[in-house]
């Protein structure tokens, strides 16, 4: 795999509003930071070198591992003390990639899965209302306030399909007016623009936003923190101007003012794990707590490294759809550590965290001593 030359690179990131890789004075604090560095030793992706390339023009990486090993988590993004959009640099080299054709193998699948159905899940476009099966789920409409947007992976994951019925379970209890539009809807595109595909991520946003208009869709709900991310902060520049809400933010408000009872005991020792999409990416920490801290018999408890230095799950950046080894997943690391603090619950709010910490859970054998929740399950087993 051959990497274009640094004008070419710089050129792409200025294009994505980014800043330029002059800017990098080559400190090491991207890479001290990143949680490569910190759970795998002897590492072979260092995020400064990879910036290095970039500024050199140099041809050629050691394996497709090193350009697509960054999960996009943003630690070193807010600590830079040049401000480089890191990410942006990344992202852009991943594009240029891309445009050949040489996206890695692994990941073929999944952008051909997104082009052909609009889901990354191999699955039928017409399965995508499948998980609502045996419930009354409302259609949006003219008069209906919220759209309800449900990921791809709570709407085709078994495991995650759970968040989706809690949410809309809770929505309804609160008596809000809310809808889903149904198998029209696509892919929001995040993860196929984190692999690199710019093309097929504006034109899903394109459809998607011309869908949302259509329907008369001015306020969004979403059950994922990468979704919530793409539509407040990607679509506007496409033109698509919804005020956006992850349904953490939605929820506490609800509980705040009255409008869900929480009664039901949950009597457990909950830890929470940022979405490093929800957290570092858009500073969303006290509402998840604030959830959690409603809920009666919760004895909320904290990892070592928590809000803005917590360590990712390993899910973002594309990675969620690539293989692991496993002495190098971070969701093993914060599953252990869990455990490992007297947790009962680990609970989160993103379906990325949900699906490594479950595999993760099995792998380190704490299936016993761990239940992995999303803080919807937890909030609908306590109304």
């Amino acid at each position: 795999m051959s990497v274009t030359p640094f004008m070419e690179v710089n050129q792409a990131i200025q294009a994505m509003g980014g800043d330029t890789l002059n800017q990098c004075m080559q400190c090491g604090l991207c890479a001290g930071l990143c949680p490569w560095g910190r759970v795998v030793e002897g590492s072979p992706f260092v995020v400064r070198k990879l910036i290095r390339m970039g500024q050199l023009g140099l041809e050629g990486f050691e394996s497709d591992e090193i350009l697509y090993a960054c999960t996009t988590c943003n630690l070193c993004v807010r600590n830079c003390p040049r401000q480089v959009k890191i990410i942006d640099v990344i992202r852009s080299m991943r594009a240029m990639i891309a445009e050949t054709g040489a996206i890695p193998p692994n990941l073929r699948p999944i952008v051909g899965s997104v082009h052909s159905q609009g889901n990354p899940w191999a699955e039928e476009r017409n399965k995508r209302i499948n998980w609502t099966q045996g419930l009354d789920v409302p259609v949006f409409g003219p008069d209906t306030e919220y759209f309800l947007f449900v990921c791809c992976t709570s709407a085709f994951d078994q495991r995650s399909q759970k968040i989706a019925r809690a949410i809309v379970e809770l929505l309804k209890t609160a008596g809000v007016s809310f809808g889903i539009i149904g198998n029209e809807e696509s892919c929001c595109g995040e993860s196929v623009r984190k692999i690199g595909d710019e093309a097929l991520f504006a034109k899903l946003a394109e459809k998607n936003i011309a869908l949302f208009k259509e329907k008369g869709v001015k306020k969004i709900i979403t059950t994922s923190p990468h979704c919530f991310t793409t539509f407040s902060k990607e679509y506007s520049e496409l033109g698509g101007d919804f005020e956006v809400q992850h349904y953490s933010l939605f929820l506490n408000q609800l509980v705040k003012e009255g409008k869900l009872s929480l009664k039901k005991a949950v009597n457990k020792k909950v830890i929470y794990h940022d979405p490093c999409y929800l957290g570092r990416h858009n500073e969303v920490f006290e509402q998840p707590r604030e959830l959690l801290q409603a809920l009666p018999g919760v004895e909320l408890i904290e990892f070592g490294q928590t809000k803005g230095t917590s360590l990712c799950c390993g899910g973002g950046g594309g990675r969620i759809w690539m293989e692991t080894k496993p002495e190098q997943r971070f969701s093993d690391k914060k599953v252990v550590e869990a455990a490992d603090r007297g947790a009962e619950i680990l609970a989160t709010a993103c379906p990325y965290c949900i699906s490594l910490f479950e595999d993760s859970r099995k792998g380190t054998g704490k299936e016993e001593q761990l239940e992995i929740k999303d803080i919807t399950e937890l909030l609908q087993a306590a109304l």
